[in-house]
């Protein structure tokens, strides 16, 4: 348990824990207070996904690139299991809601877009390093928000965030970038940084 809890700091997972509950309460307070509607709206139900997703960012990397390297540990099955447990934190205070006023759903919309996101930063944490990993998940869901396409099938495959919870197209796509990701991310790990970015750490 020791060395969980010594992981866990060195991955800031107790503050980045915090705020996703905070960033949880306050959508669920903005809806609960501005609208009558016990549902709410699909655009505000991605959107909070997508901030718990990039509030649990910071802990795709720990602070010394060494360790991250080493071939003592077994990093293929912590790193899966911390992107599984990523997305237990990020489902489970949505799913939470669903018995409230004011209810982020419905479910299976919240396991897509939270597998589907999170599969993606992991794609970025290996390929750009967990500080920029945030901006293509961001930019994408923003886009597919602002701009969803019922049609054609690019459409719908290009902004499968938005779209209803029985696109096929949107979860298969959701579903490839969970795989790729979350393969990815256990099998190679974080980007290193470069010597600036380290030494701001």
């Amino acid at each position: 348990m020791r060395w969980v809890a010594l992981y866990l700091r060195s991955r800031r997972a107790p503050s980045a824990l915090v705020l996703a509950a905070g960033g949880t309460a306050l959508m669920w307070t903005l809806w609960s207070v501005f609208s009558n509607a016990r549902t709410v709206d699909v655009q505000m139900v991605v959107l909070t996904i997508l901030l718990l997703v990039a509030v649990l960012t910071v802990t795709l990397s720990g602070p010394d690139d060494a360790f991250e390297t080493t071939a003592a540990l077994p990093w293929l099955p912590r790193r899966a299991v911390h992107l599984l447990a990523a997305f237990v934190v990020v489902v489970v205070p949505l799913a939470v809601t669903l018995a409230t006023g004011a209810r982020f759903g419905p479910g299976w919309l919240v396991v897509r877009d939270a597998a589907g996101l999170l599969g993606l930063t992991a794609l970025g944490a290996v390929t750009i390093g967990t500080a920029r990993s945030w901006f293509l998940p961001l930019a994408w869901t923003l886009g597919a928000v602002l701009f969803p396409r019922s049609e054609p099938l690019l459409g719908r495959i290009l902004t499968w965030q938005a779209q209803p919870p029985s696109d096929r197209a949107a979860a298969v796509t959701a579903v490839v970038l969970t795989l790729a990701g979350l393969v990815t991310y256990a099998v190679i790990g974080p980007a290193l940084r470069s010597p600036a970015e380290a030494a701001q750490q």
